[in-house]
């Protein structure tokens, strides 16, 4: 057990934490969350002893083995294998002691460090290491390769598996998806899952949190709460404890309605029945938890694009890659409502094939047509080392935009967490995850109508995270995603797409489908992108096919029979289907008549003197009312998903 009493934590005359209580039991998984700044990785300081409270008192059992992953490593000529073996340090000091006594002929001794050596199962180490680093995604090849030979991003991973090698009843994890992409992060949700001493882990990928934590500690208003539950358990108990505070009900309110319209647009524009209910779910979820994020920082949504068409850019067996090609047979279109998720291991050309699209890197072969109102905004994974750091915040966008009054941008940048003197402050005294914010308010600064997004939410805490997962659900175009944030792709991308192999193709099913897909990728799971510019190459073809056939024996009154039976087996279909298309029509009018009554309820319940004593009843009442429809809606919804795929898999 590990127990704080009374802690008060600083950084320079800042306080972190005062008067914080918190109980840490053995085995448990805890998840440690709270803005950048807030003193997370402090915390994690102080339970290493790296430094100590400026008040109160840490408790820590006697012989706790605790292991942390480094943040830093220098380049060395050290291998990667064995950086990762030095995480066992006792492994090391049995090594060195052994090395000393065969160096001494003394057998006693030597026979005694075998011993230590099987006790702490010492020999199966280096197969320990090769399994940490293969599912981190090195090759066989990198094992023997020198640190210094890896970037930044790639030494954090060998930090991480150091961390993992470390014999230990306590782990602290400070951020260890951060460089991973989504296969990393899933093997190590697999070996974290069957650690068996406690963890404190620092994450803002949510869907991470979700799969293995069971307590949530918050930092809030400079002490700790401890929440059970995973990341959605805590957004739940959060948004019920804050909606119980009056003074925010009305803005409460005005946020939920928000939420709300977003889930009306959706179903507006829901095509597929499959990926529709399970985006509804996500959404609809969202409106319970909105309250939980009702004090955080970041509040933005992206312009209305001041030009746009339908069909914005089309894509026809295009080949992208350098001075080879790295994947070929791309087509597809994007139109205004087009919102794409890529899929597919690193190094496949997921960020190649966005780079292309944005016009910094050639098409190799292949056509593509562009529409004269095509305005894209990319943001790519190392988009924040392009920004004039000698510039601030305020004179990047008058640079953009030099008639825009100095007032307006404040308050654009202030839903961005930049306020005061920090909008001209110089960037190069800004934090990754400042850089990685600013880099996102400038591509919102300029209204596109595509947006092609590369891990956007590297560097982002779990706030900005979400205000950018709500203000993609409202934007008003084209999205391609490159993200290993499962919870912001599942809640912004209507449809999948894999880059694998050199090969372009269409993703049939969801996040946990690719998931079990990416144990056997040769699997069927994906099959060939059929874009709408290939339709009619592809009657051609069957044209074509009907053809030859009917030249090898079919003749022309048989093929003429054939047609007439179609015609009459397609217009006895239309009529089976007709009661149900009937159905799904109906269903819609109710939604969208519930729909309406439900948000003028909600205008009703908004207005603050309805909560006055001498209004009770009348609040009572809508209350009611309010619940009896959305009750109503929700079996609407769920009726018109059922129906809508019937008739899509009879279609």
């Amino acid at each position: 057990m590990i127990n704080l009493t009374n802690a008060r934590l600083m950084r320079g005359e800042h306080v972190l934490l005062e008067s914080a209580t918190l109980t840490i039991n053995k085995g448990q998984k805890a998840g440690i969350i709270g803005r950048n700044g807030a003193g997370k990785s402090s915390l994690f300081a102080c339970l290493t002893g790296q430094i100590g409270l400026d008040a109160g008192d840490l408790l820590m059992p006697d012989g706790l083995r605790c292991a942390w992953m480094k943040q830093e490593t220098e380049g060395s000529a050290r291998s990667a294998i064995d950086h990762v073996i030095d995480g066992d340090e006792r492994y090391r000091q049995i090594e060195s002691k052994l090395a000393q006594a065969e160096e001494a002929h003394d057998g006693h001794a030597i026979a005694s460090l075998h011993n230590e050596l099987d006790k702490i199962d010492g020999y199966s180490i280096r197969v320990r290491a090769e399994q940490l680093l293969s599912g981190l995604g090195f090759k066989v090849a990198e094992f023997e390769q020198p640190l210094r030979s890896f970037s930044g991003g790639w030494r954090i991973r060998l930090n991480l598996a150091a961390a993992l090698m470390a014999p230990s009843d306590l782990l602290l994890l400070d951020e260890p998806t951060n460089h991973l992409d989504m296969e990393a992060t899933l093997w190590l949700e697999q070996w974290l899952n069957r650690y068996p001493g406690t963890l404190l882990l620092i994450s803002h990928d949510r869907s991470f949190l979700d799969k293995v934590i069971d307590h949530v500690i918050s930092f809030e208003q400079q002490t700790l709460f401890m929440y059970r539950g995973n990341f959605t358990a805590y957004e739940i108990q959060r948004a019920e404890r804050m909606a119980q505070q009056q003074a925010q009900f009305e803005k409460q309110q005005r946020r939920k309605a928000e939420i709300e319209d977003f889930v009306r647009r959706f179903r507006a524009k829901a095509s597929k029945a499959r990926q529709a209910q399970s985006r509804l779910k996500e959404l609809s979820r969202m409106q319970d938890i909105a309250p939980a994020h009702i004090d955080s920082p970041f509040r933005f949504e992206f312009f209305k694009p001041p030009q746009t068409a339908s069909d914005l850019l089309s894509v026809k067996k295009a080949v992208i890659g350098y001075e080879t090609p790295v994947a070929s047979g791309i087509s597809f279109k994007l139109m205004d409502t087009t919102r794409i998720g890529l899929l597919g291991f690193n190094g496949m050309g997921k960020s190649t094939l966005l780079k292309t699209l944005a016009g910094q890197l050639p098409w190799l072969d292949g056509e593509t047509v562009a529409s004269k109102h095509l305005r894209i905004g990319y943001f790519a994974q190392h988009q924040v080392d392009v920004i004039d750091l000698r510039s601030s915040p305020l004179q990047l966008i008058q640079q953009h935009d030099p008639k825009v009054r100095e007032q307006e941008v404040r308050n654009f940048l202030g839903g961005f967490d930049f306020r005061g003197d920090r909008v001209v402050e110089p960037i190069i005294n800004f934090s990754g995850g400042e850089k990685a914010r600013l880099a996102l308010a400038l591509i919102v600064w300029q209204k596109p109508n595509v947006l092609l997004l590369d891990e956007p939410t590297n560097h982002l805490d779990l706030e900005m995270r979400h205000a950018l997962t709500v203000a993609l659900q409202g934007f008003e175009g084209a999205l391609v995603l490159v993200s290993h944030d499962r919870h912001l792709v599942a809640n912004t991308v209507d449809e999948f797409y894999t880059v694998h192999n050199g090969r372009f193709d269409t993703f049939e099913g969801d996040l946990d489908d690719y998931a079990a897909w990416m144990q056997n990728p040769d699997a069927p799971a994906a099959k060939p992108a059929t874009a709408a510019t290939e339709k009619t190459d592809n009657k051609a073809g069957n044209a074509s096919g009907k053809s030859n056939a009917a030249s090898a024996g079919s003749s022309a009154d048989r093929s003429s029979g054939d047609k007439k039976e179609q015609r009459r087996q397609a217009a006895q279909q239309r009529e089976q289907l007709a009661p149900l298309r009937r159905e799904v029509k109906q269903l819609e009018k109710t939604i969208d008549r519930l729909t309406a009554e439900q948000k003028l309820l909600e205008d009703r319940l908004a207005d603050p003197g309805l909560y006055d004593d001498n209004r009770r009843d009348e609040l009572a009442d809508l209350v009611r009312q309010q619940g009896y429809c959305s009750a109503e809606l929700s079996q609407a919804e769920e009726a018109w998903l059922e129906k809508s795929a019937l008739l899509e898999g009879a279609n």
